[in-house]
């Protein structure tokens, strides 16, 4: 009942002039996330975010690796990005806050599932309440991606970096899909279908790396950083 509610109030007529203000508000909104992001990122150094499934229990075996990798991370001197909620998320913030390093959330205001872990930084916690704005920082302050098994956010989250590094919009970076169990099928459909019928070219299958252990993907995230200095994506 809440939801059709919901439906029909956003069908429900409103006068040009009530839209316009609203929109003309919601511009100071969206702005003030991006300065506060940008104000407190810009600050923090070179980071990876790590990426996955929010519903993965403490116990699940993609849930310690997550915290192993982090931990690694932490260990070669990056700070460690997460989207600040439970499950992975969690695992990404606790693997750095017990190893040592920088453990910062970017949390989103969700009607379910989302609130913040208690292994982020209390002073590298930002809170949003736009996805656009929150998916720009982890562009923006990221110098590579590990990514968990997840769902649809996880996929958002690795396709549209895959397609701006894909277009030129921003600088390339590694990209590490870990479990290759989870993520094989995908992207052997990718392989077969996408770059069969030339909607991808060859190229495009270097945009990403699949590993299975913690020392495998922060190695190549290492390794891509020995070549090519540090810096910003955009």
């Amino acid at each position: 009942m809440a939801n059709d509610d919901r439906i029909s109030r956003s069908f429900a007529n409103k006068t040009w002039q009530e839209i316009k203000v609203k929109d003309s508000w919601q511009i100071f909104k969206i702005m003030s996330e991006f300065v506060d992001g940008f104000e407190k990122l810009a600050k923090i150094g070179p980071c990876v975010s790590i990426f996955g499934s929010a519903r993965t229990p403490s116990d699940h075996q993609y849930y310690k690796l997550a915290v192993d990798i982090a931990g690694l991370l932490a260990e070669r001197g990056y700070g460690v990005i997460s989207g600040g909620g439970p499950g992975i998320m969690e695992a990404a913030n606790k693997g750095a806050y017990e190893a040592g390093g920088k453990s910062v959330g970017l949390n989103i205001e969700l009607p379910f599932e989302q609130f913040h872990n208690k292994y982020i930084d209390r002073d590298k916690l930002l809170e949003f309440n736009y996805f656009f704005v929150r998916k720009v920082m982890f562009m923006k302050y990221s110098q590579g991606y590990i990514v968990m098994p997840g769902g649809f956010g996880t996929m958002d989250e690795l396709f549209e970096a895959i397609t701006l590094i894909q277009t030129g919009k921003i600088a390339r970076f590694p990209i590490v899909m870990v479990g290759s169990e989870y993520w094989s099928g995908l992207f052997d459909w990718i392989q077969k279908t996408m770059l069969g019928n030339h909607y991808i070219s060859e190229e495009d299958l270097n945009l990403y790396r699949m590993v299975d252990t913690a020392e495998e993907a922060v190695e190549h995230i290492c390794r891509f950083y020995d070549k090519y200095l540090l810096k910003p994506n955009f």
